[in-house]
């Protein structure tokens, strides 16, 4: 099951003065940030080692990694059964949350979320709010 892809956004109202790459950017946050809390497919974790090695590390943003590894394409078999059980709910549904926390963390200030820069910093000052939702959805809030 494909739960998004980048080409979805490109067209629109996608901005014209940002590089196609940009589309992927909010899809990768989530990806990533389930990989990074232990909801990742096996597909990740052994098809593409080196790769998540370097994510872990930090030697990759998560715009490049999904880029790379998941060819602007987030579906099923990137996750865990758990992990697909979580993105059905929060990224899949048919008001997603995720949508809104990611507008609401990340961008205040810009026009479009495909403004978002690819960075851990990004990255960083969205997880606290994914953490807190998932605690929530698992009860452990």
């Amino acid at each position: 099951m494909k739960y998004d892809d980048a080409s979805w956004h490109y067209g629109g109202d996608f901005p014209a003065h940002l590089p196609a790459e940009a589309g992927s950017t909010h899809i990768a946050m989530f990806v990533v940030w389930c990989l990074l809390n232990d909801l990742g497919g096996d597909l990740h974790l052994e098809d593409f080692r080196e790769d998540f090695e370097d994510l872990k590390n930090r030697e990759l943003t998560p715009g490049v990694w999904f880029r790379r590894c998941c060819d602007e394409k987030f579906t099923d078999e990137d996750l865990s059964d758990l992990g697909n059980e979580f993105a059905r709910y929060y990224y899949d549904s048919e008001d997603p949350p995720y949508n809104a926390v990611y507008e609401v963390i990340l961008c205040g200030n810009i026009e479009s979320i495909y403004e978002v820069p690819d960075t851990w910093y990004s990255f960083d000052t969205l997880s606290p709010a994914i953490v807190k939702d998932y605690d929530l959805w698992r009860g452990d809030a």
